[in-house]
């Protein structure tokens, strides 16, 4: 009872606060020849079927950081690419209010940005931002406002040729734009009240138990 005791106490530690130092970034790519899309529940449809296809499936791994992402980087293919990144983020009571998203893509068939499976922008255009946000239409952006808790942005696109870098950031309050990542800040998970209570009856636990082994030694 008191191994199971402490190592009930320390998983339910672990599962409170794990990942504090940073949000965690998803990156899933597949092959796909689709063109321009009417909308972003299309783009989020035509990108997910790619990734599922048997055999088509370039790969899916987390990244460090989202500046300069290619998959050429990662999975050693530049042209005919569908694009899905998810990023996992917690958002504190600092921190509620709104937020404001920018994500410099390299997608020549268009993409779509979503925040808690919301859409938020999408363009059917060409975009090929090239390292500025000077020009709107090169890249996808939006203002939301976010309460505390957890929240995943969501990005899909579609790369006919060439597989550019690629970039994604984030501004709340008066601080300036970063760039998701392992030094961006922000927690990928904001414990729910409901593990913060089976913390603390862990604790609890774990007293009851030091108590009932001193109380057997004393009484030995």
């Amino acid at each position: 009872m008191k191994n199971f005791s402490k190592a009930a106490f320390f998983l339910i530690a672990a599962a409170a606060f794990v990942h504090a130092n940073a949000s965690t970034i998803l990156l899933s790519t597949g092959f796909s020849e689709a063109g321009p899309q009417a909308s972003a529940a299309a783009y989020q449809e035509v990108v997910n079927a790619a990734i599922a296809a048997p055999g088509k499936g370039y790969g899916t791994t987390m990244i460090s950081s989202y500046d300069n992402v290619k998959n050429s980087k990662v999975f050693g293919s530049g042209a005919n690419v569908a694009f899905k990144s998810s990023i996992n983020f917690g958002v504190g009571s600092a921190q509620a209010g709104v937020w404001n998203f920018r994500a410099g893509m390299d997608f020549a068939k268009g993409g779509a940005m979503f925040i808690d499976g919301v859409a938020l922008d999408f363009k059917s255009s060409d975009m090929a931002w090239d390292g500025s946000y000077a020009d709107a239409g090169q890249y996808l952006s939006a203002s939301v406002r976010l309460s505390p808790g957890n929240h995943v942005l969501s990005i899909y696109g579609v790369e006919g040729c060439c597989d550019g870098s690629q970039q994604v950031q984030f501004q709340y309050g008066k601080g300036n734009f970063t760039s998701f990542g392992a030094s961006d800040g922000l927690v990928s998970i904001v414990p729910e009240p409901s593990t913060y209570a089976m913390l603390l009856i862990g604790l609890g636990l774990l007293g009851f138990t030091a108590r009932r082994t001193r109380s057997v030694q004393f009484k030995a």
